[in-house]
């Protein structure tokens, strides 16, 4: 029964959110269905918010290795917890209702937080990123066969379109010849090339979500239900 409720539960909402695409009598069993979903999602994050507490809190008190960035976890957890509900720093637009003003109000301590701590945090880690890819770059664009080539081939066209260098050294092609040049070449790569390779991999994900919803609505794969589901 602790897998067989769930899954029942699973198989008529994915039924229910199928059938609403196609029968218009059903439109509003979707609407309900959704309701439903953010009322669930509310709880997962309650229940992910005590138990990134749990985990840290314990890993803390063993004293495990990286225990100092569980600390840094948790306090800022905290502190982003307090700041966001507590709504401090917030302006009311009705005085009559304290509670009314938005919680990302700007000049607020939320607002503080995300715009002088979180996205300094975010640009730093994607400008890290950077270095990363460049290093997978070097490493994937050795011309070790034919499609190592190619992709190294394709790669320092559209990388050179996009500077300067590009365009000047191709100056002198006249211009009945714009595929000829690094901008012409690269709008043939990104406008055929990389759209064929991109629609033939969407249509691949949508067969693999098709599978996947399928195998989930008969029940044959349960693997969202934990150990339990096995």
């Amino acid at each position: 029964m602790k897998s067989t409720i769930p899954w029942l539960i699973a198989a008529v909402t994915g039924c229910v959110m199928i059938g609403a695409y196609f029968i218009p009598y059903t439109q509003s069993w979707r609407d309900e269905a959704a309701i439903w979903f953010e009322i669930l999602a509310a709880i997962a994050f309650v229940l992910g918010g005590v138990n990134l507490f749990t985990q840290h809190l314990q890993k803390i008190a063993a004293r495990r290795a990286g225990w100092g960035y569980s600390a840094i976890t948790l306090i800022t957890f905290v502190t982003t917890l307090a700041v966001g509900v507590l709504k401090i720093g917030v302006q009311s637009e009705n005085p009559n209702l304290p509670w009314s003003g938005h919680y990302q109000f700007e000049g607020g301590a939320m607002w503080w937080l995300f715009e002088y701590a979180y996205n300094p945090l975010q640009a730093t880690v994607f400008a890290m990123l950077a270095f990363y890819v460049a290093s997978a770059a070097f490493r994937a664009f050795r011309a070790k066969n034919t499609e190592a080539t190619l992709l190294l081939v394709t790669a320092f066209i559209i990388l050179l379109s996009q500077t300067y260098a590009g365009t000047w050294l191709t100056a002198w092609v006249p211009d009945d010849y714009p595929a000829a040049t690094f901008p012409g070449m690269k709008a043939i790569i990104l406008g055929v090339f990389n759209t064929a390779g991109q629609r033939a991999i969407m249509i691949g994900i949508a067969l693999g979500v098709a599978a996947t919803s399928l195998k989930v609505l008969l029940g044959v794969d349960r693997s969202y239900l934990g150990s339990d589901g096995d």
